[in-house]
């Protein structure tokens, strides 16, 4: 296998023209949090990029809505987005923007190259046209009826109810989201990538990844195999909101979303590391790896690595683990029908208490096929889970240590059962490693908890409360080992529960951990002197979920 010396990461650039919902974090953001907060830990060399993709349509069709500039629109989600996933510790590097002029000189340079090197198609076409509004209409300014689930709201490039990737042709009774007016086609000129003559270095590139998640692959071979094929496919638009086209007859034309959205990561590079920024994305040493939503396979897998491919310059992604859609209580998320738990609103209702909704995402992360998140469910993995398990095995350990030794740290012990918990620390912490290098991120949180447990099986086993009278010295021993144990614990879920994991450290003492620390070794020094003990976890009261339920009721 193929080693590589460092790791492009990128998340999905999420539209500026709404919150962040829970659908957006167990679909990307939190597996590649945790993806890059694992490879850090193992010491290794990571970008971890992502920004606001401000020129989509989704744009302009909000602030023509709400009768505003786009600017106003992306300026205010794309604040609220940064923050807000901020806050919820999602560990970027850089977080951009591609309405920035830096992001128009990357992607202008881009389209200049491919389109000196002849790689792009000069085309006449006919397009969808409102006569009434008296504009060309792209892909989201078109809806109708969806030729696979008769959806009478889908798109023109994707029904949103069945996930079939459309083009405005494929819809049935076609209507303009502008004036409702029905639209007739008129000739335009625009610049084609050439998919099709690109078919078969396409095909060679996914075939050559046969690593790669069932569900990316299975996109792809199904965009390769269908009936006609790839097609080719404007990388320009009639519009008069986007990065303008760097070439000459194109004017009042801007660059396709989904061309100028994934020179994004580029920019965000370039900003972040500067003269140093070509090792990241030119380097045969450097991993690419994109996290994505599974309606973005086809972007990320087919039409981004054949710009990359006919650019020259550049990498290709190594692997894209892309996950599959999040429920919300039965039913799919809709932003348009507020049915949603948005990320800014959790955090003032939760406050403090982000890896509770950490947790619960990467329980139900919808890895292999669509998962449902309920309030139930999550208040039960609080209370049942991070409570009953972790939580009380570090509040027990932290109180019986003050309790029993002034918080000053006692030897470890070198009993059967001793050495047994300490080696189970190497054991689970190799299984949540291959897990995680797997991108099987629930089964990788399940082996960490599985090692919580274990340590409150080995204090219900040996009952230091009780030994405290007959045995003071095997108490010492039990309390010595299981302290070490908890601190090996604060580094094992500290990808996926990063506040409460520095809580644990700070109560002992110590800083940051590495991978290859969590091996079983001593951690604390003997004689150190912990803190008092502070509650890990808070319950999640009935009326708190109840609460929550009542606001999907009253908004959706």
């Amino acid at each position: 296998m193929k080693s590589f010396n460092r790791t492009t990461v990128t998340a999905a650039l999420p539209y500026a023209n709404g919150p962040i919902h829970i659908g957006h974090l167990a679909g990307c953001y939190l597996p590649a949090d945790i993806y890059v907060r694992y490879l850090r830990m193992l010491g290794q060399d990571v970008a971890f990029v992502c920004g606001s993709d401000e020129h989509g349509m989704a744009i302009t069709m909000k602030a023509r809505s709400e009768n505003i500039s786009p600017s106003v629109i992306v300026n205010r989600y794309n604040d609220m987005m940064r923050n807000s996933l901020d806050a919820f510790g999602v560990s970027f590097d850089i977080y951009s923007r591609t309405s920035s002029p830096k992001h128009a000189e990357v992607a202008q340079s881009f389209f200049r190259k491919l389109n000196e090197k002849g790689t792009l198609q000069v085309r006449e076409t006919e397009q969808y046209y409102d006569p009434e509004a008296e504009q060309f209409l792209a892909d989201r300014y078109i809806t109708g009826t969806c030729p696979n689930c008769k959806s009478k709201n889908a798109y023109g490039d994707q029904c949103e109810k069945c996930g079939t990737t459309l083009s405005p042709l494929d819809l049935i009774d076609p209507k303009s989201t502008l004036s409702k007016a029905t639209p007739v086609m008129k000739k335009t000129k625009n610049w084609f990538l050439p998919l099709d003559k690109l078919s078969p270095q396409i095909r060679s590139y996914i075939e050559g990844h046969p690593e790669w998640k069932s569900n990316v692959l299975g996109q792809c071979k199904s965009w390769l195999d269908s009936g006609e094929g790839l097609q080719p496919r404007s990388m320009t638009r009639d519009l008069d909101w986007g990065v303008p086209v760097p070439v000459e007859g194109a004017e009042g034309k801007v660059l396709y979303v989904w061309f100028d959205a994934p020179l994004g990561y580029i920019t965000a590079t370039q900003e972040l590391h500067g003269d140093d920024w070509e090792k990241w994305w030119k380097s045969d040493d450097t991993r690419l790896v994109h996290f994505i939503g599974k309606d973005n396979i086809v972007f990320h897998a087919i039409i981004f690595p054949a710009l990359l491919m006919e650019h020259g310059d550049y990498i290709l992604p190594e692997d894209i683990p892309a996950n599959e859609f999040l429920n919300l209580e039965g039913d799919k998320l809709s932003t348009s029908k507020n049915w949603a738990v948005w990320l800014h609103e959790y955090l003032e209702d939760f406050p403090g208490n982000q890896d509770a909704l950490r947790y619960a995402l990467c329980a139900t992360m919808p890895e292999a096929k669509d998962n449902d998140f309920t309030w139930s469910d999550f208040q039960i993995r609080n209370n049942s889970e991070l409570v009953a398990i972790l939580g009380n095995l570090v509040n027990r350990v932290m109180v019986l240590n003050n309790k029993y030794y002034q918080g000053i740290v006692q030897e470890p012990g070198t009993s059967p059962s001793d050495a047994h918990l300490m080696a189970s620390i190497a054991v689970h912490s190799g299984k949540v490693s291959d897990s995680l290098k797997a991108y099987r991120f629930r089964e990788a949180l399940t082996e960490a908890m599985n090692l919580a447990r274990l340590g409150n099986k080995y204090l219900a086993d040996e009952e230091p409360w009780k030994k405290m009278k007959t045995d003071p010295k095997r108490t010492a021993e039990i309390m010595g080992t299981v302290t070490q144990f908890i601190a090996a614990i604060s580094g094992i879920f500290d990808p996926f529960i990063p506040f409460s994991a520095e809580k644990i450290r700070s109560m002992l003492g110590i800083g940051a951990l590495l991978w290859s620390d969590l091996d079983g070794r001593t951690l604390l020094s003997p004689g150190s002197k912990i803190s008092e003990p502070r509650l890990l976890f808070e319950k999640i009261e009935d009326h708190q979920v109840e609460t929550q339920k009542a606001k999907l009721k009253k908004t959706s």
